[in-house]
């Protein structure tokens, strides 16, 4: 399959690390900067106005929201709510966008006008919001509550995603521990020790178990605090005795026209990078059993992100050197393969 070079739609001032579509309004959500480092690259949340213009998809910058010093690493999104992991934090926004009602003047936040400035925003502790006008739309930003939530000697929030019904969040990080917080407040319902070292995804199903993934080659399921079982993944697939491989990324997706199936996905890459790599895998698996399904390469670049369509049939890989690729889920074949910026994958909509 050769890969396609995709038309570039947006290009952010600061790294990208998180990307997130809103169904109901459309926009794409992009987030990302320098960090605490006095480098001049900002950090920021940018929200993007996606359109068709002569046939062609363009982004254009509705609003730019200042997250001062700290990066954003990655992202969840529930309805109006992102929580955005930055440092050892969790920190919630709202966003609200709706028609314009005249022509108003912009309000709060900063003297400049357009709709490609950057908002400033006030310190966190301070619930403060911009609101920004572009073409008929206006989008308001606020902050909500923010939590530390990883406490290793070098912390970082590595993941975070809320449940079905978007009351709770789940976050891992360096220090091996998930920790569940409600939803707006952020008060915190359950932690636990899931893994020895880093947390690198995780997943909750519509069941309420949630499946793990560690530097410590282990994935589990659990029910709360309780392990339910691990994952073996070469139970049905290929066996190295010489490579060991760990679970990089998990994501639980509907089975299409089965409205109780369940399916989840992992993605398992070589633990050590070796001059002649071997290749990445891809697991499908039961979702009510968890046992494998059907497991199958995904090419010699190493895998960092997977993502499910809202539908259940398309799976999206992200890889390090900054290629996606999008597979069927049902049969883990894959379709499209493209050159692009690994962190797109976080925002397929398919």
């Amino acid at each position: 399959m050769g890969r396609r070079r995709a038309p570039e739609l947006y290009r952010a001032p600061f790294p990208l690390y998180a990307l997130q579509v809103d169904p109901s309004t459309g926009l794409l959500i992009a987030a990302g900067g320098g960090g605490a480092a006095k480098t001049g690259i900002k950090n920021g949340v940018h929200f993007l106005q996606l359109e068709r213009i002569n046939g062609r998809l363009s982004a254009s910058l509705l609003h730019s929201h200042d997250t001062e010093t700290r990066a954003t690493m990655n992202l969840a999104l529930a309805g109006d709510i992102l929580a955005a992991g930055q440092d050892a934090h969790c920190q919630l926004l709202r966003f609200q966008a709706h028609q314009q009602k005249g022509n108003k003047a912009e309000k709060a936040g900063s003297k400049e006008q357009g709709p490609r400035q950057r908002k400033g925003a006030a310190p966190a502790e301070k619930k403060c919001g911009a609101e920004t006008q572009h073409e008929g739309l206006e989008l308001r930003v606020e902050n909500l509550q923010a939590v530390q939530t990883d406490f290793s000697s070098d912390p970082l929030q590595k993941v975070v995603c809320f449940n079905h019904d978007n009351t709770l969040l789940a976050t891992g990080g360096t220090d091996g521990y998930v920790r569940v917080w409600k939803v707006p407040s952020l008060e915190k319902v359950l932690e636990f020790k899931a893994h020895e070292g880093e947390i690198e995804d995780l997943a909750l199903g519509p069941d309420g178990k949630l499946v793990t993934v560690g530097r410590d080659l282990k994935a589990s399921v659990w029910q709360k605090n309780q392990l339910v079982t691990q994952l073996h993944w070469q139970e049905n697939g290929p066996t190295f005795s010489s490579t060991p491989y760990r679970y990089q990324a998990c994501r639980f997706g509907q089975v299409p026209d089965q409205p109780a199936g369940l399916r989840l996905f992992t993605v398992q890459i070589p633990h050590k990078r070796l001059r002649q790599p071997p290749p990445c895998y891809l697991t499908a698996w039961d979702g009510s059993n968890f046992l494998p399904l059907r497991t199958k390469s995904c090419g010699h670049e190493v895998i960092s992100c997977l993502n499910v369509s809202e539908s259940g049939t398309f799976l999206g890989l992200g890889t390090v050197t900054g290629s996606v690729a999008i597979y069927i889920a049902f049969s883990l074949q894959g379709v499209f393969l493209c050159g692009s910026c690994f962190c797109c994958v976080s925002g397929l909509l398919l």
